[in-house]
């Protein structure tokens, strides 16, 4: 009877390390700016994630942890059960309410909830609803991936390809459509979208060096749903960036927006 007792230990101990497992990573770095004529400041980042899996099930719980009180920044859990993916968003974000010049909302939205996916036989598209009422349609035909999102009665459609070596991405929303396009030319990678930002990356001499310019954003009145966003002056940016045997990666980066020079360090695992 031990014996029996004992394999069946054995046995149901090696299933679990089969079925389940947890991962860690994360992320921190160190950066110095000195701000222009502005007085310098150093800040500081660092976050953990942990992936626990089971089977076909995945819980993600992410912290910041770079403070005196770390904090969540995400809780999410996934399973499948046949040809239907059931998500949960288990964290409620503290959005900012200030005019921080990016349009965040005025006031917090839930940011919890269920999203069921349907690998529907409709072709090769995958249908989804959320507890909000809200529908998805995705698929890839002929090399192109279509997503349309029904959101509160907004509806946003995206179309992506890889054309003649080119990356490009459509996106119409509320009327209202912008675009991307992203190539390789001479070993130089090269980005271009709708708002007249472009960036170039290239290797040199070891380094990866990334020039980019930034678009003039216009001032935006508040409405219901969106703070005002500050008028912001087109300006370019230049970074060297080098990956170290140590395992670290430096980066200096100069901004044109305040004649500014930042030096990081950082590390991911």
């Amino acid at each position: 009877m031990k014996k029996l007792i004992a394999l069946f230990a054995v046995s149901t101990l090696a299933s679990t390390a089969a079925t389940a497992g947890i991962a860690l990573s994360g992320a921190a770095s160190v950066s110095y700016d000195d701000n222009g004529s502005a007085a310098s400041a150093t800040t500081y980042d660092a976050d953990i994630t942990l992936v626990g899996t089971a089977g076909g099930t995945t819980f993600t719980y992410s912290m910041d942890v770079d403070r005196a009180s770390p904090a969540t920044t995400a809780a999410d859990m996934a399973t499948t059960i046949g040809p239907v993916t059931i998500a949960a968003d288990m964290h409620q974000v503290d959005e900012s309410n200030t005019n921080s010049g990016s349009g965040n909302p005025v006031a917090d939205s839930d940011d919890t909830g269920v999203t069921i996916s349907l690998d529907a036989p409709i072709g090769d598209a995958t249908v989804g609803l959320d507890n909000s009422g809200n529908v998805t349609v995705s698929g890839t035909w002929s090399g192109v991936t279509v997503t349309h999102i029904n959101k509160n009665g907004g509806d946003t459609t995206t179309a992506a390809a890889a054309i003649a070596g080119m990356d490009i991405s459509v996106t119409n929303k509320a009327g209202a459509t912008t675009w991307s396009l992203g190539t390789t030319v001479s070993g130089v990678d090269l980005t271009l979208n709708s708002k007249q930002a472009i960036t170039a990356a290239f290797g040199l001499t070891g380094n990866t060096m990334t020039v980019s310019h930034i678009a003039a954003v216009a001032e935006t009145a508040s409405t219901v749903t969106t703070h005002s966003i500050s008028a912001v002056k087109a300006y370019s940016t230049v970074a060297i960036s080098r990956d170290l045997t140590s395992g670290a990666a430096l980066s200096a980066t100069y901004s044109s927006l305040d004649d500014s020079l930042t030096l990081k360090a950082s590390v991911a695992f």
